[in-house]
């Protein structure tokens, strides 16, 4: 899976006319669900669509995300990975244990990305972080809300949450997996909220965002590049570095080193 991963867009599984929208929508990547938005009598008409898909559109990359691990779905769901190119990794809802994950890996054989949305995958975060083939966790905050009996839109939600995000970005970091995704908001004709939680967890570290609206694409990635002043400041330094060839160096009276060369650096790279 590319890293770069901003905005990862979710469209249901049972609306296969929304597939190719989706995927020309912007977004980083495209989650095809199994789970929360395909109802139980639907979800093998749901398999066969993205089957058909994947075979029609070959070119077509894009994730899928199984229904969880102890449901009666989980095998059909994973044969279904396993079997198309085109769906280059699984997102694993209501992960709590290193040992679904790896039932992913032995029968789908694709990267994954466990989302922690309940009391136990908080307890299991580093557990989930190491577990074999793990690419970045995503954070699943409404169900873990319900779970946890916290009140939505309050200061006490957002002291949970945010105690939460900084667990999951500090398993991801110990773990040398790549930096996690925040949770949908879910009215997304409410875009100033979602850029400021977008920004807020931007400047925490995560990768990116969670999406259930093409309209959410946008604003999410409007608030994870990086200003002008930001790209004049990493230029700046990048080419002072090459210019001198020192690692350690003053630049507008501060003092310049190696990790500030390479946030210069990622700053570059993630206007490219």
């Amino acid at each position: 899976m590319d890293p770069l991963m901003r905005s990862a867009l979710f469209v249901p599984g049972n609306r296969p006319e929304r597939y190719a929208k989706a995927l020309s929508s912007g977004a980083d990547i495209v989650i095809i669900d199994l789970e929360d938005a395909v109802e139980a009598s639907a979800k093998h008409e749901a398999r066969e669509h993205i089957a058909r898909f994947a075979v029609e559109n070959p070119q077509a990359r894009f994730l899928v995300r199984s229904n969880a691990a102890e449901t009666d779905c989980f095998e059909a769901d994973m044969a279904l990975c396993r079997a198309h190119d085109g769906i280059v990794g699984v997102v694993l809802p209501k992960a709590e244990s290193a040992q679904q994950v790896q039932r992913v890996r032995a029968l789908a054989g694709k990267p994954v990305i466990p989302i922690v949305e309940s009391a136990r995958g908080v307890l299991a975060l580093e557990e989930l972080a190491l577990a074999e083939g793990v690419e970045r966790l995503a954070f699943g905050y409404l169900d873990l809300m319900l779970g946890t009996g916290t009140r939505p839109n309050t200061a006490a939600a957002r002291l949970l949450l945010d105690h939460i995000r900084c667990r999951i970005l500090l398993a991801s970091a110990a773990a040398g997996i790549q930096a996690p995704l925040d949770g949908v908001h879910p009215d997304f004709r409410d875009t100033a909220t979602l850029s400021d939680i977008a920004i807020q967890v931007r400047d925490m570290g995560f990768a990116g965002v969670l999406c259930i609206h093409p309209a959410q694409v946008s604003v999410v990635h409007a608030a994870f590049a990086p200003s002008a002043e930001e790209r004049h400041w990493a230029q700046r330094v990048v080419e002072e570095h090459e210019r001198t060839g020192s690692v350690a160096f003053q630049l507008d009276g501060q003092m310049v080193d190696m990790p500030v060369i390479e946030r210069a650096r990622r700053v570059l790279a993630a206007q490219a």
